[in-house]
């Protein structure tokens, strides 16, 4: 058996590898048609013209929900190991919302480009990041609660250094997007998508998408660590019959057949 039929490995395997896709062919795709510029534009830039936007927001939808049912398997997996661990329990519930809002903004970040809804964009691009920053760094705190029964020490020490990159990458966009945006470069700043070495706030801007290219490869290298742990996880799927037809009548007794919705091998 291959590793990607081991489990759910497969899942977290998808979600990197299909919006990695998205990411690369959408540049691609603008550097074709020379909508941006080649040397280390925004992401969002190159999902901002037809038609690369069209390609970029659709496949970053479904990247959308590859990481809800990852994200989703992740917290009932923590769930089923410490069914009594109230610490953890908060912990889990923590990071599954943290988890979906950053969700919702990588959606928001697909379907509004920074040209037509800017504040729209830069909600989705916080929510995105921001919660999904939070979203590793819980995750890392549960990887250390669950020591040494659960987890292994190895485990934990990569998800805490990909959380420092992310960490690091996180300040270095913050601070010069901040100094970028609030200088005084230009009003057209904002909207810009081309930039010339000679243009003000050009090293700014280089840092910032630097980071921000920085700061999804973190968010890469977090998911593929969840493939171990997905490997020991099984789906089945939970049926209950509560008649024997389909009419809108009384229920006739049947017996009852469930199966757990997601259960762990042993």
């Amino acid at each position: 058996m291959w590793w990607f039929q081991q489990g759910l490995s497969f899942l977290p395997s998808a979600l990197v590898i299909w919006t990695a896709a998205a990411f690369i062919f959408s540049y691609i795709t603008a550097i074709t048609l020379h909508h941006v510029d080649p040397v280390l534009p925004y992401i969002s830039d190159t999902g901002t013209v037809a038609p690369e936007k069209c390609l970029f927001g659709a496949m970053l939808n479904i990247a959308a929900v590859l990481c809800v049912a990852t994200i989703y398997v992740r917290y009932k997996q923590v769930h089923a190991l410490n069914p009594e661990e109230n610490r953890i329990i908060r912990l889990n519930k923590a990071g599954l919302v943290l988890g979906l809002l950053s969700c919702l903004g990588l959606s928001l970040v697909a379907n509004f480009q920074k040209t037509t809804f800017f504040a729209v964009h830069v909600c989705g691009a916080v929510l995105t990041f921001g919660m999904g920053s939070l979203y590793m760094f819980v995750q890392t705190i549960l990887s250390y609660q669950m020591q040494p029964k659960i987890h292994g020490k190895q485990v934990f020490w990569i998800r805490l250094l990909l959380v420092i990159w992310c960490g690091v990458s996180a300040f270095s966009m913050l601070t010069c997007s901040s100094l970028l945006y609030n200088g005084s470069f230009g009003a057209d700043v904002v909207q810009k998508l081309h930039w010339n070495p000679e243009d003000k706030g050009y090293v700014l801007h280089m840092i910032t998408t630097a980071a921000e290219w920085s700061m999804s490869l973190s968010f890469f290298g977090f998911f593929l660590t969840y493939i171990r742990d997905f490997q020991k996880i099984s789906l089945r799927v939970e049926a209950t019959l509560h008649g024997l037809t389909l009419y809108d009548t009384a229920p006739c007794p049947v017996n009852n057949e469930r199966t757990w919705l997601l259960s762990r091998d042993v």
